[in-house]
């Protein structure tokens, strides 16, 4: 799935505030290794519906196993690992025989005592890398996990290791058994231990993954096998809001432009990131904030939400929008299935020229019928002379005024909104007030 800069932040996937970012919501990794592997993950959202399926199936394994999952790994664990083998040591004795092994921990204090520690965490790594492995022969595995697993069972083949592992954790090594397995360790295991670092970030990615579904309840979407776009999600809520509620979203080719209106605050912009974002989700196999979601594969999501003035290049909010929204038209001309979010087009002119402006891209849009839109807009006005089209769908956000105050139920509704509350909002903060008194 293509998605660009633009979009990831439009959407809250990354941000540098963490706490307003969908990566830093979701990411439960246990490594260094797993957090990079679900950076991977994020960037690269899958267009394969085979891919998506898999990874569901490979989630839904750990959440069944998720205690035998590497419960003795943690980030502790390989740095101790990784950095046995980037400290010099002196020479392990070649042989482990108790006279040897008693003098090399004489002469060489320091360095037995770190053989000896990193020893331990090499046990707590194979003996959770087993762990993991041993859910092969327990149920079906997709065959990218079983190949995983495979492969670890293939490493961890020596006997040295399972010697190793029969060893209860916390108990003593005695110094030969610690250059026995120390020169195998730095001397014959270095390659695999590399790779079998590796395959746990793998692990530890789909770990966080599915951990975060059982955390936010999220629920696998469906994908139909469709030449059309379309998505029906029920109950769709936003996963960055903490009592977010909840909406009904049906869109096909018969409907798939939904011309979106309401006062500011009322909820249109998180109804459009609530989509965008579980489209995302669901394209990297996740579950979704939402009751169900059944969903086409989509080629890709193209945003126009948080567009800036460039100062540097001298050009202007208006420009911008111009740009982003030419980029749009050559980006979904492609006839590929896009989502397509737009959060009040053509917020950077006069109110006559937004209109005429916003008229001219909406009826040339409406023409690609291989694509979903979602557009908002304050400008109610063109409502009405787009009601005859008959695959424009049209909603709103309801504002209440009660007792002078402003009330934002966020329901989703049938129509166009004719709220004009801007100079409710003025005396409300009582800005008229002030200007009278100057």
């Amino acid at each position: 799935m293509q998605i660009d800069k633009t979009t990831y932040s439009d959407l809250s996937v990354f941000q540098t505030t963490d706490d307003y970012s969908l990566f830093s919501k979701l990411d439960q990794t246990r490594t260094v290794g797993g957090r990079i592997q679900l950076l991977e993950f994020f960037n690269h959202p899958f267009s394969q519906t085979d891919k998506i399926r898999e990874t569901q199936a490979i989630l839904q394994i750990i959440r069944t196993y998720e205690h035998e999952w590497g419960p003795s790994i943690s980030n502790g664990t390989i740095m101790v690992m990784e950095r046995f083998y980037d400290t010099p040591l002196d020479q392990l004795p070649a042989s482990h025989d108790p006279v040897s092994a008693r003098i090399y921990k004489l002469l060489h204090t320091s360095d037995y005592a770190l053989t000896r520690y990193s020893i331990t965490h090499f046990a707590d790594f194979i003996r959770g890398m087993f762990s993991i492995a041993a859910i092969g022969g327990k149920t079906s595995c997709p065959p990218l996990l079983k190949n995983l697993m495979d492969r670890v069972i293939k490493l961890l083949g020596p006997d040295t290791l399972h010697a190793m592992i029969k060893k209860k954790p916390g108990e003593k090594l005695v110094p030969g058994e610690v250059v026995e397995y120390g020169n195998f360790i730095r001397n014959h295991f270095k390659n695999s231990a590399l790779t079998l670092i590796e395959i746990y970030g793998m692990f530890d990615a789909w770990y966080s993954m599915a951990m975060a579904g059982k955390e936010f309840n999220l629920v696998m979407p469906e994908f139909l096998d469709t030449e059309y776009p379309f998505i029906e999600v029920k109950a769709l809520h936003h996963l960055l809001l903490p009592h977010a509620v909840s909406y009904d979203v049906h869109m096909d080719p018969d409907t798939n432009f939904f011309f979106l209106t309401g006062a500011n605050m009322a909820g249109k912009s998180t109804f459009i990131r609530s989509v965008g974002t579980a489209l995302f989700l669901a394209h990297l196999g996740m579950g979704v904030p939402a009751d169900s979601m059944k969903t086409s594969i989509f080629d890709g999501i193209l945003s126009n939400i948080n567009v800036v003035d460039n100062l540097v290049k001298g050009e202007s909010y208006f420009f911008n929008e111009v740009q982003r929204i030419r980029n749009t038209i050559i980006q979904i001309s492609d006839k590929k299935k896009w989502l397509v979010l737009i959060d009040e087009l053509f917020k950077g002119t006069n109110v006559q020229d937004a209109m005429k402006c916003s008229s001219t891209v909406i009826r040339g849009l409406i023409k690609i019928r291989s694509s979903l839109f979602i557009l908002s807009t304050h400008l109610y006005e063109i409502g009405e002379e787009l009601r005859f089209y008959p695959n424009i769908c049209f909603k709103y956000f309801e504002t209440r005024i009660q007792g002078g105050q402003l009330e934002f139920p966020y329901q989703l509704k049938d129509g166009i909104s004719n709220d004009r509350l801007g100079y409710l909002i003025l005396e409300r903060e009582k800005v008229v007030e002030l200007l009278e008194k100057l």
